[in-house]
């Protein structure tokens, strides 16, 4: 006997609540509209992986250094042992960390781009996210391709400790060789962007571009809100925020991001 399935059951497949308008929302609209709020224009997250897809022209994104994982060398245990935290995000996101990058273009231009996926711990950065974004750099230098990187993370990877934080100066010190050989470097800060990220590869882009609404910041609202004692701004490390504030060039909506991008490397090639 096959028994019916609860009305709620079938509403959670098929819908999906904005966060922030409280709309229900088809989910075979929201992923059209490319995880946007059709009702709000609310940005809802996305994986590394679908990033690239709805970024890169079809067919030409080569993935790089995949197999590439972390490894528990301080057998770091909090409420639950590292290594299983690794297994855990591994399982859930598909992923054996939690940046990937490769070679692709947008709108024929050749891109070496990355992204990472806050499923993965926050989409920390520890030693072997540090390794493929250097990498990546890398990469950019070799072939002369501009550099896109899409951040979405919570900081450095308490877990790995001082080699986490090695991976802030490391990636930053890339980027200034980067430079040097005069290949540009997009930055894109997505929701949310803080700690050792912001800190690093985030703001260090030749041209920054964020999406609407993104937090981005270093030490979060309510930390430096406890801090100084003080009411924060209204809208405060929003990205409209840090954009009236001169720290990025452009705030772009996700379903205008890539032909923003075609356009912007369209110029820096030509």
């Amino acid at each position: 006997m096959v028994l019916p399935r609860k009305k709620d059951d079938i509403s959670h497949e098929l819908w999906e609540q904005c966060p922030s308008c409280r709309e229900m929302v088809l989910k075979k609209e929201l992923e059209v509209n490319l995880r946007v709020c059709p009702k709000c224009s609310f940005h809802f997250p996305l994986s590394a992986r679908r990033r690239i897809d709805i970024t890169v022209d079809s067919g030409t994104f080569f993935e790089k250094d995949a197999h590439l994982e972390p490894v528990d060398v301080l057998n770091f245990k909090d409420t639950k042992r590292y290594s299983e935290r690794l297994r855990e995000a591994q399982e859930k996101t598909g992923l054996k960390e939690a940046f990937l990058y490769g070679l692709g273009e947008i709108y024929g231009n050749p891109v070496v781009v990355g992204a990472f996926d806050f499923e993965f711990l926050g989409g920390s950065l520890g030693s072997v996210v540090g390794e493929k974004v250097t990498r990546a750099i890398e990469e950019s230098m070799k072939t002369g391709r501009a550099l896109v990187i899409f951040s979405c993370s919570g900081g450095a990877r308490m877990q790995e400790g001082t080699l986490s934080l090695m991976q802030m100066a490391k990636t930053s010190a890339a980027l200034a060789r980067l430079r040097r050989h005069g290949i540009p470097y997009i930055s894109v800060l997505t929701d949310p962007t803080t700690g050792g990220v912001t800190a690093s590869i985030g703001m260090l882009g030749d041209i920054i571009l964020a999406e609407p609404g993104a937090l981005i910041g270093f030490a979060g609202p309510r930390v430096i809100k406890e801090t100084i004692g003080e009411e924060l701004p209204p809208g405060f490390q929003s990205a409209e925020y840090v954009l009236e504030h001169g720290f990025l060039d452009m705030v772009v909506d996700r379903r205008k991001l890539r032909d923003t991008l075609g356009k912007l490397l369209f110029l820096l090639y030509h």
